[in-house]
């Protein structure tokens, strides 16, 4: 076809996390014995509140459009659950469902982002963060961060990156890839950088629910309310709910924002799945046990794997706080040699794990840190202790 194409899409990159768990699929598919570390997925089955509430819609024959924004009763749902969770108060007209919380982030850039606008992204970031901001026709900008402050973006570092183009940061708490979850005192900081700069903030809570040690997800929205008004927040029932198939994301915002995101939205995809919504009315209203049941079993892998990869020679890690990864620091493996091999990289780690002990874990590279390769304890402990010995066993080559 001697047909010239978009340029601007055609520079869009893979998700290399999706292409990680293909090629690990793929190998099971082969019959190979596949531990996957990669995507990040709930190993739960959604509970059956949920799908009792989908077969119920079904069953009345609720299966029709609904608004274009969501149904009203479920954004009455989220309302319901930003004020009891988050203590902030939203009406319906602020809120838009969408098919998942990616497709909630890419609407917000959309809605904000004009040609050449900046979007500061702290490093490391989720891997569609940077795309999703391409998209948008922006420019990410990023800022680094260090192990040694668990991963989270310095006021003073965030300052340094502010221009008079910026017009957007992306903030993920508790973090994907890293875990990492700021304080309160740390997020009253960033929305005082954001005020005075005239940012906003496009927060990402996908992970609230799974938090550990204690620790208590903080939106930056209630911090206070001039702060509130220039965030947008994002959150689906993926991770919580054991719904990743689902695809039901949300966002709060301002009215402004939240109106052209409905319109934006209304011709794209218009509403997303009706029956999938009113599962999720159950899940945010409903009895959520389940999600503490999961949280808990959570908490039990991510300390086994956190003790498991610090007693193997040349791998270490820091104990996340929140989410279900963790991030292994290969800075010793590089320049070494594994089974014939320089290690030059991320990529040549991973690799070498999923080739030669069959299992997947994604590089670094994906999320900006090469020194790193990212692990999800969202799998069995079976799985965890399995999949640790065969990268101990690789790796000690």
């Amino acid at each position: 076809m001697n047909i010239k194409l978009s340029e601007k899409n055609q520079k869009i990159a893979p998700s290399v996390t999706l292409a990680i768990d293909s090629k690990a699929k793929q190998m099971q598919a082969d019959g190979i014995n596949v531990i996957s570390f990669g995507v990040g997925e709930p190993d739960f089955n959604t509970p059956d509140n949920i799908k009792q509430a989908a077969i119920e819609a079904m069953d009345k024959g609720i299966t029709r459009y609904t608004a274009a924004s969501g149904l009203p009763k479920f954004r009455e749902a989220v309302c319901y659950k930003l004020k009891e969770d988050n203590g902030l108060d939203y009406t319906p007209d602020q809120i838009v469902v969408s098919n998942g919380a990616k497709q909630s982030l890419f609407n917000a850039l959309q809605a904000v982002c004009n040609p050449g606008d900046e979007v500061i992204i702290p490093v490391p970031y989720w891997v569609s963060y940077v795309e999703l901001v391409k998209m948008a026709d922006a420019v990410p900008v990023f800022v680094e961060s260090t192990e040694a402050n668990e991963f989270k973006m310095q006021k003073n570092d965030l300052l340094a990156a502010i221009t008079p183009k910026t017009k957007a940061l992306m903030l993920n708490s508790p973090s994907n890839p890293t875990g990492s979850l700021y304080t309160y005192e740390e997020l009253e900081a960033i929305a005082e950088v954001a005020i005075e700069h005239n940012i906003i903030i496009i927060s990402d809570e996908i992970y609230e629910k799974l938090v550990y040690d204690g620790a208590e997800h903080i939106s930056i929205a209630s911090i206070n309310e001039k702060i509130k008004d220039q965030t947008i927040i994002i959150n689906g029932m993926s991770k919580a709910y054991a719904m990743t198939g689902w695809r039901i994301g949300y966002t709060a915002s301002n009215s402004t924002i939240a109106k052209i995101m409905g319109n934006y939205q209304s011709h794209a995809t218009s509403h997303p799945n009706t029956i999938a919504q009113y599962a999720s009315i159950e899940a945010l209203t409903g009895d959520n046990s389940s999600v503490e049941n999961m949280r808990l079993a959570f908490d039990e892998r991510r300390k086994y794997m956190v003790e498991r990869i610090n007693e193997i020679d040349n791998i270490s890690c820091i104990t996340p706080k929140g989410a279900f990864y963790v991030m292994m620091n290969i800075s010793k493996l590089i320049g070494k040699e594994i089974k014939g091999k320089v290690m030059t990289g991320s990529m040549d780690v991973a690799d070498v794990i999923l080739e030669h002990g069959n299992v997947a874990v994604v590089p670094g590279i994906a999320f900006g840190v090469d020194q790193f390769v990212r692990l999800s304890y969202a799998n069995s402990m079976e799985n965890i202790k399995e999949g640790l010995d065969r990268i101990e066993a690789v790796i000690n080559e």
